[in-house]
This record gives C-alpha cells, structure tokens and sequence, in this order.
C-alpha cells in the first residue's frame, strides 16, 4: 500500500467516527482487527474482530452527545502510522466513572495503525 492509499484508509476511518458513522468505520477494516484503548498507561478496551469493533463501537455512541477527532499530525515509523490527535467530546449522561453529563472532554492522545491485506489491521489509541 501506498502512503497515500494508507493516509486515505485512516481519515475515512476517522471522518466516519466523527460522524458516528458505524458502518462506514468498518469499511476498509480487516475483518481480523485488533483494537485496543489505552489511558494513563491502562488498557482499558479491546476487541478481536471486526464483529467486536463493531459491538464496542455501538456500545460507545451512547456515551457521547458530541464527539470529534482531529489529526494533527500523521506520520510513519516503520510499518506503523501515527496520527497525532486531539479529541474533544460532551458527555451525554452520568457515568459510573463520576464524569457528569454536560461535562466537555478535551484531550491529545495519538492513534497508530497498521495494515494487513490493504486494510486497516490494528488499531491502538493512546492518551
């Protein structure tokens, strides 16, 4: 894959979250994605497959009022691309994390992306 046709998969990946765009997330993924979220140096979401993105992503909708991921900067180092990004959300209901609803999220973090099969095969988001 070009870092052109890679650069491509990953801002369709990303415009399709901000427009919490399920279906079009998942199209360009492989269908054996790895998924993980990691916070403050915990894991705290995984999935293995594209039916358990699927389901997370789901699950996720309803956290959030508002959502949006912006790239700030995109790179590569070695196989791997980098996304830089700033992410800012509003919750949209009380949590049992004691974050309250209304509250506004800003924060940076960074996305790596790997590719296997001209498809987006491991998916690590990092803040």
């Amino acid at each position: 894959m070009s870092p052109t046709d890679i650069r491509a998969l990953v801002d369709h990946y990303i415009d399709a979250y901000n427009r919490k765009n399920i279906n079009g997330m998942l199209i360009g993924i492989h269908p054996q994605v790895e998924f993980k979220n990691i916070s403050a140096g915990v894991v705290n979401a995984s999935t293995n497959g594209i039916a358990e993105l699927r389901a997370l992503a789901q699950q996720s909708l309803s956290l959030f009022s508002e959502r949006h991921q912006k790239v700030e900067s995109f790179e590569f180092q070695g196989s791997v691309a980098v996304a830089t990004i700033t992410f800012r959300a509003v919750v949209a209901a009380d949590l049992p994390n004691g974050l309250k609803k209304g509250q506004v999220l800003n924060f940076s973090g960074r996305s790596e992306f790997e590719f296997q099969d001209g498809a987006i095969s491991k998916i690590t988001d990092i803040s």
